[in-house]
């Protein structure tokens, strides 16, 4: 029973940091069409952006996780305005090498700034253990849930509440009649790809801390694209849900079977999901007459 407690709450872990990457990927091609494969790669970028802030600059935290929001966000609607937005129209294979080319950009310019030695990421959340259920549980796991909830949390109020959050849903649901409303689409765009890249930063931090700052981090990101896959591309809750599934799986497979074979399970199930519902667990099926 201990160590069921434990690889639950690992595995709870884990997957609220990918729902919380996942919901960037989700945003943006509710919004845009596209599919982002550098998601993966923004959780790195701003990993080392708060590392460096911290340990070079020697900048307080939330001043480093500001500095480290702003750049990525910069990052996310430069791509978006400079390099996707020529594209429109262009083919859906077009678009992802071009976020493929992303990813081996924002991977090379970590490596040639920092290198490729890991290192430790200060600490800011607390260590030690806790006792859950009569299992002594890592508190750093506990306080990533909390922390990614949180994150989703405000978030899921962003869209419900907020101008800006109510003319993304629209966009996402109709292009055409949204313009007609007045609601510009661009600038919709744009927003859809800084908050991607603000969710991806904010999920690397999480992951810096409990896994230590890497390349390891993108691995991790990769993770992304089976839960995605099997939420459904367009769809919020499914990119939670799907978290929290994947998160688990990952974590049982890993203490009760082992062998590596918890890095292959993901990707049998995106494999399997796209064989028999490829549209997800919640995603939207769309029927196209031809």
């Amino acid at each position: 029973m201990e160590t069921f407690i434990q690889l639950t709450i690992t595995g709870l872990a884990n997957g609220a940091i990918l729902a919380l990457a996942a919901l960037g990927f989700v945003i943006i091609f509710k919004a845009t069409g596209v599919i982002n494969f550098a998601q993966g790669y923004f959780l790195l970028v701003g990993a080392y952006l708060v590392w460096a802030g911290i340990v070079q600059f020697g900048l307080p935290w939330v001043f480093a996780v500001v500095v480290a929001l702003v750049v990525a966000i910069l990052i996310g609607v430069t791509t978006e305005r400079l390099v996707l937005r020529p594209l429109v129209g262009e083919s859906v294979i077009s678009v992802i090498m071009v976020t493929v080319g992303l990813s081996i950009l924002l991977q090379g310019a970590v490596q040639f700034i920092w290198g490729t030695e890991p290192r430790p990421m200060p600490t800011f959340i607390p260590r030690g253990t806790v006792d859950v259920l009569g299992a002594p549980v890592s508190l750093t796991r506990i306080w990533a849930v909390v922390l990614a909830g949180a994150v989703l949390a405000a978030l899921a109020l962003f869209f419900q509440r907020s101008k800006h959050g109510v003319a993304m849903r629209a966009v996402a649901d109709d292009q055409q009649a949204a313009m007609a409303v007045g609601i510009s689409v661009r600038r919709v765009f744009a927003l859809a790809w800084a908050l991607a890249a603000a969710s991806a930063v904010l999920a690397g931090i999480i992951v810096a801390n409990l896994f230590g700052v890497s390349g390891e981090i993108a691995t991790f990101g990769l993770l992304v694209f089976p839960v995605v896959i099997l939420g459904g591309l367009d769809s919020v809750p499914g990119a939670v849900v799907a978290g929290a599934i994947i998160g688990l799986l990952v974590s049982y497979t890993a203490g009760y079977i082992g062998g590596g074979l918890q890095q292959v399970i993901p990707f049998v199930v995106l494999v399997l999901i796209l064989l028999f519902r490829p549209y997800g667990l919640f995603g939207e099926v769309r029927i196209e007459r031809v």
